[in-house]
């Protein structure tokens, strides 16, 4: 048992917003997948669902400290924690060549490609999408793209326990590779294929682009087909993770079908 100078220095401990994953979903996933370091929970907390989670992170032999709201508030820049924060080791994202190996024997691989997605509620939804539809993997750029942040875990609801993500430093060469092994490039654009109307077979890969600029005028160039989504009301375009949801699904049902 701690006593309260302990406490107090325990709570002045200063915590880097990458270092953590917050409320019940995100923090129950991040137990299980062995990361958690250190759980905090708010010091009026008592639910069922708590109890649940103190059981948790003592099966994994996660310590927990009890703290008040205004600490975890600090930890996590006020974002809606639910009285439950976490440290975690960081995440492990995989290579390009990593990730292509750990999918080599499977058939019809379906892979995400994000260019330059900007908003980590938008990744995080995406991730939580691809994840109910058996996407195979996620490749995202090192550069000018949001990466694997704790809003996107808690977006996410713990997805991205589930959902390999490589982090590259050139989409354009990535897509070259990809051809290399035998997979179907395709865009996401005004013009295009209609989506009802997309040929999913075989092994595919479908980028999304960027929330304002879409994909980027080089990275056009390496698909093999655009696909588009007809919108007949006065938006110009769907949000990123409305879109990528809906094609995701499109892909999930004919190849269900």
């Amino acid at each position: 048992m701690k006593n309260k100078r302990e406490m107090k220095q325990e709570r002045k401990e200063p915590v880097s917003l990458e270092d953590v994953v917050f409320g019940r979903h995100a923090t129950v996933e991040a137990l299980q997948a062995r990361r958690g370091n250190k759980l905090f929970i708010q010091e009026d907390l008592k639910s069922h669902s708590i109890e649940e989670l103190k059981a948790l992170a003592k099966e994994f032999s996660v310590p927990i400290i009890w703290a008040p709201k205004a600490k975890l508030d600090e930890m996590t820049n006020k974002e809606n924690h639910q009285g439950i924060v976490m440290k975690i080791t960081p995440y492990e994202y995989l290579s390009l060549g990593e990730l292509l190996e750990n999918t080599k024997e499977k058939e019809n691989r379906f892979f995400l490609i994000l260019d330059s997605i900007m908003d980590p509620h938008n990744l995080g939804s995406i991730m939580r999408t691809a994840d109910a539809v058996n996407v195979d993997g996620i490749i995202i750029p090192k550069h000018r793209a949001v990466g694997i942040t704790p809003v996107v875990v808690k977006t996410s609801t713990g997805a991205v326990e589930h959902v390999p993500v490589a982090r590259v430093t050139n989409l354009s060469q990535t897509i070259k590779k990809l051809k290399e092994d035998n997979i179907w490039i395709f865009g996401t654009d005004m013009n295009g294929t209609d989506y009802t109307k997309w040929n999913v077979a075989g092994d595919i890969a479908l980028v999304i682009g960027n929330e304002g600029k879409g994909i980027g005028a080089a990275l056009k160039k390496e698909m093999d087909e655009m696909i588009t989504i007809p919108i007949d009301g006065h938006v110009q375009s769907l949000n990123a993770s409305v879109a990528a949801g809906l094609l995701m699904y499109e892909v999930h049902r004919k190849r269900r079908s």
